[in-house]
């Protein structure tokens, strides 16, 4: 998949991305199996999640949980301005009708850092 100049998009090969954009279906799959947002297995604790620093201060994220390893590869790939939260637990959200924001989303409940 490339990005919109023809050169691959940052997110190529990680699970839960299509063509550089979050892909709903499998952000939706990461929460309900509980696996990884960028290599698709098994989670186990702590996960972390990635996002926007607005995504960071709201303590609300679009993109699935990660493995701690897998999460810094992310970072590492998109670039600055990406804030990292560790989390033991999160609640999932799925936008109803009317909401402002129609994307799923991840709210961390326990945060480690």
């Amino acid at each position: 998949m490339a990005g919109l100049d023809g050169e691959p998009a940052a997110t190529d090969g990680l699970f839960a991305w299509e063509d550089g954009a979050l892909s709903r279906a499998r952000v939706t799959q990461c929460a309900l199996s509980r696996v990884c947002g960028a290599c698709g297995r098994p989670l186990g604790r702590p996960v972390v999640f990635v996002g926007t620093v607005d995504e960071h201060a709201d303590n609300t994220f679009h993109a699935p949980p990660m493995h701690v390893e897998c999460a810094e590869r992310v970072r590492g790939l998109l670039g600055t301005g990406w804030e990292a939260a560790r989390t033991s637990g999160f609640e999932f959200v799925r936008p109803i009708t009317g909401d402002v924001d129609p994307r799923p989303r991840f709210q961390p409940n326990s945060l480690l850092d």
